[in-house]
């Protein structure tokens, strides 16, 4: 290899590094899935995340996008060692970040480089993230919320807020493909079914007889019938009709124990976005060790008006839209408010197959 063909690759390696970290700033997924080969990975072992192929990466990217309150990148300039048509790298980086659910640091790190030359020119074939200093102290700072990029990459944050009334209204099938697909990338299973009579057969396969199930307190379940088929069918040994018969004020510890621990969870959420998080909402929390992992097993119905597009639309779902209308149902049955004391969100599943989701193309629940 020539100097000057040397220096070339050097130049081109440094401007695809670049690359990354401005797709990474203008929040442009599919560019930074696109700086990949097809069989490409991503892999950073601390938060844990491996992506692997193109539609891994974009997936699992807006997945961690759509937490992120402000995100900033800066890429500094390391090592470059070619070998042919291929090489290997590192790059610096440094971030800050603050995440919705308040998380917040500052970074510096590592990314070890392989890269491909391709007919599309330098392609990295992995990039493994490695931490080398983090500081979560309270960061002062905060992020403009006017422009956040321009044109084609203004981020959702920009655009006008989704309407309550749009909550009630069923995701289009491109938009169900598009939050099942991120949903398997994180790991959880995810099928599509035409109704409620779908999902309430589908759990008779799901579930084994005779298995411990604890349900949600879901109006899903109620009015597709799954609720009753659990809990008065005999079929399973079904966990609310215990947790019911025992005194709250002498049996706390055995219902704790009860629910915390079944071999299935069957519940549904408050929403589910189109990059693969299920957010789940509680007054009193009970419920919510289950579904977090207690469980050995999970399923969620979810129907079609619960998908949205990123993790801050489907928080604004839960305090604007499902929340009265929970409040008003809780006033009826309780004869008292309900409130959002406990928020569970799901990123992805770490026990790959244990945790189901069934959207519905049709809309059920609130």
């Amino acid at each position: 290899m020539n100097d000057f063909q040397a220096t070339a690759d050097r130049v081109e390696i440094e401007a695809l590094r670049g690359e990354f970290t401005d797709a990474a700033m203008m929040r442009d997924r599919p560019r930074l899935a696109s700086l990949f080969t097809p069989d490409g990975a991503l892999r950073m072992p601390n938060i844990p995340v491996e992506l692997v192929g193109r539609e891994e990466i974009r997936a699992g990217g807006e997945r961690l996008q759509s937490q992120w309150d402000f995100f900033v990148q800066t890429t500094h300039p390391g090592t470059i060692l070619l070998d042919g048509d291929t090489a290997t790298g590192r790059a610096y980086i440094q971030e800050l970040a603050r995440t919705l659910d308040g998380r917040q640091g500052l970074n510096y790190a590592v990314y070890h480089d392989r890269y491909q030359r391709t007919a599309e020119g330098w392609k990295f074939t992995e990039r493994v993230y490695e931490v080398r200093y983090l500081d979560t102290s309270p960061l002062a700072g905060t992020a403009p919320r006017a422009e956040q990029g321009s044109g084609a990459n203004r981020t959702d944050a920009t655009a006008s807020p989704a309407p309550a009334a749009s909550f009630a209204d069923p995701a289009s099938a491109e938009r169900l493909e598009r939050a099942a697909a991120a949903l398997r990338a994180g790991g959880f299973a995810a099928e599509i079914l035409d109704d409620a009579a779908a999902a309430r057969a589908r759990i008779k396969e799901l579930v084994p007889e005779g298995a411990s199930v604890l349900t949600g307190a879901s109006e899903t379940l109620r009015l597709s019938g799954i609720d009753e088929d659990i809990n008065t069918g005999g079929r399973y040994d079904a966990i609310r009709p215990r947790v019911l018969a025992i005194d709250r004020a002498t049996g706390a510890d055995e219902i704790r124990r009860l629910v915390a621990g079944p071999d299935f969870v069957v519940n549904s959420v408050a929403a589910v976005t189109e990059t693969g998080s299920l957010v789940l909402a509680s007054g009193s929390g009970s419920q919510l060790p289950a579904n977090a992992g207690g469980a050995a097993n999970a399923v969620w119905i979810v129907g079609a008006q619960k998908v949205v597009p990123d993790l801050s639309t489907a928080l604004r779902r839960v305090e604007e839209y499902a929340l009265p209308l929970e409040n008003a149902r809780a006033q009826a049955v309780y004869g008292m408010p309900s409130a959002v004391n406990r928020l569970l969100i799901l990123n992805a599943e770490t026990r790959p197959g244990c945790g189901t989701v069934l959207l519905l193309r049709e809309a059920i629940g609130y």
